[in-house]
C-alpha cells in the first residue's frame, strides 16, 4: 500500500505529471508546487525504437506505471517479463494483421477500455493475441 509523498497521511490518487511523485488531495498539490521540490526525473535520450513497419521514433519510452492506473496494485508483470513481449517474433507477426491492429486502436481510444476489451475478446484474434502474451510473460525460464 503506497502513501502519500507529500502528507503521508492518505492512499495517492494522483500522480505529478512532471516529477511523477504521488500525492492524495489538491492540497497536497498545491503544497508539493509550493515548496519548489518538483523536479522531473533526469532521463537520458532514448534510442530510437524501431515499429513494425521499420520506422524509427525517438518518443519516450513507457513505463508499467504509465500503463495502470494507480489503484491497479494486484497482477503486475515485472518490466523483464514485459520486454520479452518484444522479443517474440509470434508476437510479431500477429501484429502484422490489419484487423486485430485496428481492435487495439479501438481499444485504445475507447473511453471505457474495460468495455472494449470485453467486446474486443469476443474476437478470436484477440483471444490470440492475448494468449500469446500471456505464454510470454509466465513462460518460466
Amino acid at each position: 500500500m503506497q502513501i502519500c509523498n507529500v502528507c503521508s497521511g492518505e492512499t495517492p490518487k494522483y500522480r505529478c505529471p512532471a516529477c511523477r511523485i504521488r500525492y492524495c488531495s489538491l492540497s497536497c498539490y498545491k503544497t508539493h508546487k509550493a515548496n519548489d521540490t518538483c523536479q522531473p526525473p533526469k532521463q537520458s535520450v532514448p534510442a530510437p525504437v524501431q515499429d513494425l513497419n521499420g520506422a524509427y521514433s525517438n518518443e519516450d519510452p513507457w513505463t508499467v506505471d504509465d500503463l495502470l492506473d494507480d489503484d491497479d496494485h494486484t497482477d503486475k508483470v515485472p518490466l523483464q517479463r514485459l520486454q520479452l513481449l518484444g522479443k517474440s517474433e509470434e508476437l510479431r507477426e500477429l501484429l502484422r494483421n490489419p484487423h486485430l491492429r485496428q481492435l487495439m486502436r479501438s481499444v485504445d481510444t475507447a473511453d471505457s477500455k474495460a468495455d472494449a476489451i470485453k467486446t474486443a475478446m469476443q474476437e478470436p484474434l484477440f483471444v490470440e493475441l492475448s494468449n500469446q502474451c500471456l505464454q510470454i510473460v509466465e513462460k518460466k525460464n
